[in-house]
């Protein structure tokens, strides 16, 4: 019998295990060499489920923070976190799979390996691991790549090795810290219309930090926007398309809605 981390991952999770998460007045400080330092303060918001919401802000302002939050690597000073209907910070990591901004591939394992690695971290042999992961990779774009190391492969090739092993444990709740941040926006372009697939096919409760309005514009149900530190909601965005886009990103970002859009978030940042 197949436990839910080793059901097939061409099988859609149930509307139920696509969680929802809700912060209620979060706030976090911490202690730095200049002092106290306030990162947030007085969050609320809420996820439904299957839905995707996009977090932009300044640097600094505490995006990052939010996302260590939501899956229990830190713990709100004010206010309360609840994911999936767990309130601890342990049944919130159990539900949430995170992505951080750089790939951190290890470089003396194959794509394969990588990908597999968070099965494995759960307990799961490296053959079955392997096993499971094998198939995904034609689907994920990465055909005939699973011996490579990761200095073999490109910068959007390495995105999706780490997007797949970041599916693969099915946590309902998907936490992306600018997963392209690191590559050419052509490249870029490309990987944001290749993941709006992926989520399509492989729907999850998602939050998604980037510092490009475009990019979550185009990405997301709904955009929040953040102040400068403390960071606070000072603005939210709801997308009027449908998602996937079903229209090319050309055509989608140069809409006079999605421009619309696009300035009111530029001018939420800019207060």
């Amino acid at each position: 019998m197949q436990t839910k981390l080793e059901a097939p991952l061409t099988e859609p999770l149930s509307l139920d295990r696509q969680a929802t998460v809700a912060l209620t007045g979060a706030g976090r400080s911490y202690r730095s060499r200049a002092g106290e330092v306030e990162a947030l303060r007085g969050v609320d918001l809420e996820l439904g489920p299957g839905e995707l919401v996009g977090v932009v802000g300044p640097s600094g302002c505490g995006k990052s923070t939010l996302l260590e939050l939501v899956c229990g690597l830190q713990q709100p000073d004010a206010g309360e976190i609840v994911v999936a209907g767990e309130h601890a910070a342990g049944a919130r990591l159990e539900n949430c799979a995170y992505m951080p901004q750089r790939d951190l591939l290890l470089p003396w394992r194959s794509a394969l390996d990588n990908a597999a690695l968070a099965l494995q971290c759960a307990g799961i042999p490296r053959a079955r691991a392997r096993l499971r992961a094998r198939p995904l990779f034609e689907r994920f774009g990465l055909a005939q790549f699973e011996r490579a190391r990761p200095a073999e492969l490109s910068g959007g090739m390495r995105q999706r090795v780490a997007f797949l092993r970041t599916l693969l444990p099915r946590r309902p709740v998907l936490l992306l810290d600018e997963p392209f941040a690191s590559l050419d926006s052509i490249t870029r372009a490309e990987m944001q219309e290749w993941l709006a697939a992926a989520l399509r096919d492989e729907p999850r409760t998602t939050l998604l930090v980037t510092h490009d309005v475009e990019e979550a514009l185009y990405l997301a149900d709904r955009v929040v926007v953040m102040s400068a530190r403390p960071g606070r909601i000072v603005a939210e965005l709801t997308v009027p398309f449908e998602r996937p886009r079903p229209r090319p990103r050309n055509e989608t970002v140069t809409d006079p809605e999605f421009a619309r859009l696009r300035r009111a978030a530029l001018e939420a940042l800019a207060q």
